[in-house]
């Protein structure tokens, strides 16, 4: 959640800085009128205690002297009734304003490039050039059915569209991949985690997918659980409400998951093959981080992404988003996209972000700074997405028979 006295006290400059993400003006005045509301409703309340506050000196003193208290009880009585409806117009007032805020995404960092969409994305840097093949590369679907690798058709018997069941070598690959990550990740100072892939919807609210997502998540019936989308939510969540030591952080947290999404919105995109599923596999870097070093953080988490990719051999871009591409919950971001040759493009296979403190404020995630009490931050990308990385191998690795090489590092893991 974005920092809302910092929103009231500075609000045209908020604006401004929501608008580079292409936040409604409409919103952020209606947040407006609603600080407005909850300022009267409090100024109310205060006014009818400290009224009280008066009376209940007086009726001390009346008691004191020996004089008839009989009217003023009955005003004091008159004033404690009358508080009653101004409480709850207070609470009512503090609800919506939070309710509205909790969906007004977070504000980006200066340095974030404006723009209106991924076409304006800016690319940093390529790192290992692309393949030059003797023949026409396949994609990966077609690779699939010559290997035997993918099932689309029973994935989609045993559940629906957009699922897919991974065969033999496939599925040895898909492994080797999730140990591969999880050994690079622990490597570099990550401790391994296995969560559970469900989670309540505090948690969910906590990293920002409720309540604005709803849509995209898949519920279970008469709980309170949905299935998760990304192991960001119970990494970052492992601390809700909790005080931290300055010397415990950062806290570096991965850990392998299935995720699951609706893909709302995506309808017609990505229909064929296996790069937008409903169930995917992925291995997630979460930290959480003291606020003076989160830039340092992010930096690693980008780098170590970068590494895993290159140890594989696969060719990719790193590319920071612009303000109108950024995540609901993202201050920067930086995605890494992979050479795809069958596609002949480059596709997201990672995408790592720094919230600052915007997840910390919803999950309520501080840390002991001498006697005070502030706020982490707190950052997550993937190392990798599973199945995309599976598919870059499928068509980096291809050879003119229609075979696939295993990558090296991989090798032991098979």
């Amino acid at each position: 959640m974005i920092d809302l006295k910092y929103l009231q006290n500075n609000f045209e400059e908020a604006s401004a800085k929501l608008q580079k993400k292409g936040v409604d003006t409409t919103a952020l005045e209606n947040l407006q009128g609603l600080f407005l509301s909850l300022k009267e409703a409090n100024a109310a309340l205060e006014a009818a205690k400290a009224e009280q506050n008066s009376m209940s000196k007086l009726f001390g003193q009346y008691m004191r002297e020996g004089k008839d208290i009989t009217e003023l009880k009955a005003k004091v009585d008159a004033n404690k009734e009358a508080m009653v409806p101004l409480q709850e117009k207070a609470r009512e007032a503090e609800e919506a304003l939070y309710n509205v805020a909790l969906a007004i995404p977070n504000f980006p960092d200066e340095s974030v490039p404006e723009g209106a969409d991924e076409e304006d994305n800016v690319e940093l840097r390529k790192v290992l050039e692309p393949k030059s093949f003797s023949f026409e590369p396949k994609e990966h679907w077609a690779l699939a059915e010559s290997n035997g690798w993918i099932d689309f058709e029973r994935g989609v018997k045993l559940a629906k569209s957009r699922f897919s069941v991974l065969r033999g070598e496939a599925a040895r690959l898909e492994r080797a991949l999730i140990n591969f990550f999880l050994d690079t990740n622990a490597a570099k100072g990550f401790e391994e985690l296995c969560v559970p892939f469900m989670n309540n919807s505090a948690m969910l609210q906590g990293t920002g997918q409720l309540p604005k997502f709803e849509d995209d998540l898949f519920k279970i019936d008469e709980e309170d659980l949905y299935l998760i989308p990304t192991a960001e939510v119970p990494l970052t969540n492992m601390y809700h409400d909790e005080i931290l030591t300055e010397k415990e952080l950062p806290v570096l947290m991965t850990g392998y998951t299935p995720c699951f999404r609706k893909e709302a919105g995506s309808a017609g995109r990505d229909t064929r093959g296996m790069i937008r599923q409903h169930q995917f596999d992925k291995v997630e870097m979460v930290a959480i981080a003291h606020p003076d070093k989160s830039d340092e953080v992010f930096e690693m988490m980008v780098e170590n992404a970068s590494d895993i990719l290159t140890a594989l051999g696969l060719p990719h871009r790193v590319v920071e988003l612009c303000g109108g591409d950024l995540g609901f919950g993202a201050a920067k971001t930086i995605d890494l996209e992979v050479w795809l040759p069958g596609q002949n493009k480059y596709r997201e296979i990672s995408s790592i972000s720094n919230t600052r403190d915007f997840q910390a404020r919803r999950a309520k995630i501080r840390f002991k700074d001498g006697k005070k009490n502030r706020f982490v931050h707190t950052l997550n990308g993937s190392a990798l997405a599973v199945g995309r990385t599976l598919i870059a191998i499928m068509e980096n690795y291809q050879n003119e028979d229609g075979s696939i090489t295993i990558p090296t590092v991989l090798q032991k893991y098979m």
